[in-house]
């Protein structure tokens, strides 16, 4: 029996930044597969992550400055 408290506040936020991760995966040359990705190191998915980070923050950044 799972416990966890781990609630949906955006619904279609997985699926979106499932597809986000793949788009950002491959702009940087890493193989990205769906399923187990074991085989990548931890310098590739940091970067992946990272990255996602970078772009959402820009994103969020040109929506407040109203662009």
């Amino acid at each position: 029996m799972s416990r966890s408290s781990n609630k949906k506040a955006v619904p279609g936020a997985k699926d979106a930044l499932d597809r986000f991760k793949f788009e950002v995966a491959n702009e940087l040359g890493v193989p990205l597969s769906d399923g187990y990705n074991g085989n990548l190191t931890s310098k590739q998915n940091g970067s992946v992550g990272g990255y996602m980070v970078k772009k959402m923050i820009e994103a969020q950044e040109k929506k407040m400055a109203g662009k």
